[in-house]
């Protein structure tokens, strides 16, 4: 034995050996094609656990599935609650790994460097320990990385755009991908994966965060597992086998634990962390258990890049709210469709280079379509534009355009008590008006008053997030759509007054009281 620079005890490299035969007995078995892992971890491979301290690797049931799910499939994507040794399990397979397979290079790429150091140093923990028999000499070793005398290494790292591009990866073990900043994810396994076609095999593991993240897209991938005859198979169609485990699996957890762990955390947090549902993980408008079972469906027709969702009725009213933008490539043009008092979304818009006169023509089209399938009565079409800084423009496009041309009734904001302001048609947003809006929002989709059909908007929803006494698209994501949707609220609100059935419906449907900061809004029970 020698010490390494850091003070540990390792194996030299290279150095002549003599065995018992019990020993040889033990390599025989470690080496073992089908076994070996197993073998290693139950009888070789030492943890530190935080209550016992030193003690022999014993996987529990779950956990030897786990390994076994590594080891038969190429590709394996893990959904495991919180704390269930996830991390160990993974330690002491890529060691055995390691040292019983010659010239591998592994890669782990963790969500941040301290869990990149965390699995570095239970493998080295439980390599230290090993019996020198065992064990594979190194001929490098630190903290963030570990080559041995066979030519395999282990290499630790945090995961980035860029980490793993140019090597040979044998195999790639991914700790917490769900919780890698989305753009990055996507970028990583979009530059890994072609390192990993040539014959590498991956491992990712994480609790869920985001339904729609990278890890989520690939688990729900393994999911599905029909191939294109409808023929069941056992990986998933993108070569995935996926494995999760109950958190009751544990032995140590019962109803009597849960209960106590729903007390310290909450029952959101439980079913996220230990459930391993796929509850958003920030601070958003609308709940994230209510979130999770929104579910979009295909437009019924397609007109140029308008969505249709349902047909339009002769006997209903319709909101139709244009929510501008400058079409030159940057924040998106969105107008929404909505029927009153049944209150489903009918239609949809968004583009982000279509000019401000195309826009009034698109709000024109989508009226004189309404027109048309209410066997042209227009006279139950509502339209209106936010008139802030852009809509300004808007509105003198309308003007150009002629008002009396598009079909329907153009409805504003009426003015406030003691507000000094020349009036403009259209709604103007205000912090308190879009709190206010924002909060007829989560009440009526928490509540089941809002039938929302869009895949887009429903994605929005996931990503409209708390930001100091407001909500906002988290940085690099959209929120014209809600946008859109807050103005045709207001809208609603407005003509409540006009029509005794919205004033009856709306006024169930928004609750009794606006919700004001701090925030996030927290809404329970039903309504009306």
């Amino acid at each position: 034995m020698s010490k390494s620079l850091d003070g540990v005890l390792t194996k030299k490299a290279n150095q002549k050996e003599t065995f018992t035969e019990a020993q040889i007995e033990d390599l025989k078995a470690c080496t073992d094609p089908d076994t070996g892992y197993l073998t290693f971890c139950q009888k070789f491979f030492n943890i530190q656990h935080p209550v016992e301290g030193k003690m022999l690797f014993e996987p529990f049931d779950y956990q030897q599935r786990l390994l076994g799910s590594y080891h038969d499939h190429r590709f394996n994507i893990n959904m495991l609650p919180r704390q269930s040794g996830k991390t160990t399990t993974a330690a002491g397979y890529l060691l055995w790994y390691a040292m019983f397979h010659p010239d591998q290079t592994i890669l782990i790429a963790a969500h941040k460097y301290t869990g990149a150091q965390e699995i570095m140093q239970r493998i080295r923990y439980g390599y230290e320990l090993c019996p020198d028999y065992v064990r594979a000499g190194v001929v490098n070793y630190n903290k963030g990385s570990m080559e041995f005398e066979n030519g395999s290494r282990i290499v630790s790292a945090t995961t980035t755009g860029n980490t793993g591009r140019g090597m040979s990866i044998s195999l790639l073990y991914c700790d917490e991908f769900a919780f890698v900043s989305p753009s990055i994810a996507d970028e990583f396994w979009t530059s890994i994966s072609p390192t990993l076609a040539t014959g590498g095999r991956a491992i990712i593991t994480s609790t869920p965060n985001s339904d729609e993240d990278t890890f989520a897209i690939i688990w729900k991938e393994s999911q599905n597992k029909f191939d294109a005859n409808g023929n069941e198979q056992e990986v998933g169609i993108n070569g995935f086998h996926g494995f999760t485990a109950k958190w009751d699996e544990h032995p140590d957890r019962d109803d009597a634990w849960r209960e106590a762990e729903i007390g310290r955390i909450g029952e959101e947090r439980f079913r996220r962390e230990y459930g391993c549902e796929f509850l958003v993980y920030d601070e958003t408008l609308i709940n994230s258990i209510k979130l999770s079972t929104l579910e979009g469906k295909q437009p019924m027709m397609n007109m140029g890049q308008t969505r249709w969702y349902h047909k339009p009725k002769t006997s209903e009213n319709y909101v139709v709210a244009l929510d501008p933008s400058m079409g030159t490539g940057g924040d998106f043009a969105a107008i929404q469709v909505y029927e009153v008092p049944s209150y489903k979304q009918i239609a949809e818009w968004r583009h982000n280079e279509t000019p401000i006169p195309a826009q009034i023509r698109i709000l024109k089209d989508i009226c004189e379509h309404l027109k048309t399938e209410m066997k042209n009565q227009g006279t139950n079409i509502y339209w209106s534009v936010e008139n802030n800084s852009i809509g300004e423009a808007a509105l003198i496009v309308i003007n150009d355009f002629g008002e009396e041309n598009i079909p329907g009734l153009f409805i504003s904001e009426p003015m406030r008590k003691g507000h000094v302001r020349k009036f403009r048609k259209g709604f103007n947003t205000t912090h308190s008006t879009k709190i206010s809006a924002c909060s007829r929002l989560k009440t009526m989709v928490e509540n089941n008053k809002l039938e929302v059909c869009s895949s887009p908007l429903i994605t929005e929803m996931k990503n409209y997030v708390a930001t100091g006494t407001s909500y906002r698209a988290k940085p690099g994501q959209t929120d014209d759509l809600i946008s859109a949707t807050l103005l045709a609220i207001r809208m609603m609100s407005v003509l409540k007054d006009w029509d005794p059935r919205v004033y009856s419906s709306f006024s169930q449907a928004e609750g009794d009281d606006v919700i004001e900061p701090p925030m996030p809004i927290y809404v329970t029970g039903g309504l009306g």
